[in-house]
């Protein structure tokens, strides 16, 4: 939670841009109108520097918030501030809207190239048939429990045209990137090539395709690109290495050295975790979309970096507990004693799932976090009670007298260590503030955990040792 909300506001292509402006002032009264808000400012078209280009029915909606300490209702979660301002936002007609966070909506850029949590992105030649897959998996992820703000990529009557350069193939033709913006920027856009004089008056005299070419994807891809005639020789060596027949032409089509754009559908989460949604959709789409051959469905967006965290847990948590029994053995310098305490490992992730469940928390990579700094408190609780049993067997007191004194004797550190570890993560377990989402599973975890190794270990650990040691 960076404590800030970015509004993404999107309305209907080809919206003017005095029109965008004056609903977008009406937006951003509405927001400052939440005592919670301190103040708020846009960001909508294309600047001259243009590092995040945008046409002007697009903008950046900044809400910054007042500290938590200044809202009327303390209590009150942002996930609640939020879903009260969706409502406010719904209210002005012409409108789609994604909530999200400044930084985070720049990271899911780079990492996915989308502003949303996950971004379902379809594969294929035909933009029509794209765009009908895209539909029907805008309205399967609209059913599924969790999901906000779902919308298709606008993919039709949008007045810009997006063309990524097949670098691998323009080499090939001895082409550059230059070549093909300029045919492109003169068919599409328009280029100036004389002026006509009406007295004092001068007008651009401007070459372009007519309208109905411009706005058709399938004769755009024919567009002609030509071939230099110097790379002649060149190319012609080139298709015999590869054992090419060459066929000498001046023009080549335009999709020959293009790449074709995919279409995504965007979703936010809330209210759920992320990867059970996600897990939900890929089953959904799956049984309730039909792909056609040819085209192929990708996941992206958050859902990548907890795809990654989960590959590194995997490695970090059999190496903790790989270390914390290496650690035991060399305390006791017995496998059986090591083992024995080892036990609190298990006994302890009982209550610290147990907890999670209670809390209706999902099971997240900060809770995970948790699990591992558990482990090693409920161990140490193991060795406070083993070690003491221990010195009493080494002074000659029997094994049935010596285990119940150990756990009577060793009753009050047992607790204060417990004590200690879990009144200490209370604060975070009921925090509602910034960082809350990280803090509460973490110390939800290990309060839970502590709490049942504690007491299975006062119970369970000396009965244990008791049936180990029994001749």
């Amino acid at each position: 939670d960076e404590g800030d909300i970015a509004l993404h506001a999107m309305r209907i292509p080809g919206t003017s841009l005095t029109q965008a402006v004056e609903m977008q002032t009406l937006l951003e009264a509405r927001l400052r109108e939440f005592p919670e808000v301190a103040l708020v400012f846009s960001k909508l078209g294309t600047a001259e520097v243009a590092t995040d280009p945008m046409p002007p029915n697009v903008a950046d909606t900044f809400i910054i918030m007042k500290p938590r300490k200044d809202w009327p209702n303390k209590k009150k979660t942002k996930a609640q501030l939020v879903r009260e301002m969706e409502t406010v936002a719904m209210t002005i007609p012409g409108n789609r809207y994604e909530f999200t966070q400044p930084i985070q909506m720049r990271f899911n850029e780079l990492i996915a190239g989308v502003r949303s949590d996950l971004a379902v992105k379809i594969y294929g030649d035909d933009l029509d048939t794209l765009v009908s897959l895209a539909s029907e998996i805008e309205s399967v992820l609209a059913t599924i429990p969790g999901a906000a703000d779902v919308r298709t990529e606008q993919a039709t009557g949008l007045p810009m045209l997006t063309v990524t350069p097949n670098r691998d193939r323009l080499k090939y033709y001895g082409l550059d990137v230059a070549s093909v913006q300029q045919v492109l920027r003169t068919s599409v856009g328009g280029e100036t090539v004389s002026y006509v004089f009406e007295g004092d008056r001068r007008f651009e005299l401007v070459v372009r395709l007519p309208e109905s070419l411009r706005s058709d994807l399938s004769i755009l891809k024919r567009l002609p690109i030509r071939l230099p005639k110097e790379n002649d020789r060149e190319v012609r060596g080139d298709a015999d290495s590869l054992g090419v027949a060459y066929q000498p032409a001046e023009t080549i089509p335009l999709s020959e050295v293009a790449d074709i754009k995919y279409i995504f559908v965007t979703a936010n989460v809330r209210g759920r975790d992320l990867g059970g949604f996600v897990s939900e959709v890929q089953d959904a789409v799956q049984n309730r979309v039909q792909i056609p051959a040819g085209y192929w469905l990708d996941y992206g967006g958050t859902f990548e970096q907890l795809i990654s965290a989960t590959k590194r847990f995997s490695i970090v948590v059999p190496l903790t507990l790989l270390m914390i029994f290496v650690l035991l053995f060399m305390v006791f310098s017995s496998a059986k004693d090591a083992a024995l305490v080892f036990t609190g490992v298990p006994l302890a992730l009982t209550g610290g799932v147990a907890a999670l469940a209670l809390r209706d928390l999902p099971l997240s990579i900060s809770a995970a976090v948790g699990f591992i700094a558990l482990s090693g408190v409920a161990v140490l609780n193991g060795v406070v009670m083993l070690s003491f049993i221990r010195d009493l067997r080494a002074k000659g007191i029997a094994l049935e007298q010596a285990v119940f004194e150990g756990a009577i004797i060793r009753l009050r550190p047992v607790l204060m260590t417990a004590l200690v570890a879990s009144l200490g993560f209370v604060p975070m377990a009921f925090n509602v503030g910034t960082g809350a989402e990280v803090q509460r599973p973490l110390a939800t975890v290990v309060i839970g955990g502590i709490i049942s190794s504690t007491l299975l270990t006062l119970l369970v650990l000396p009965v244990l040792y008791r049936m180990v040691y029994r001749k």
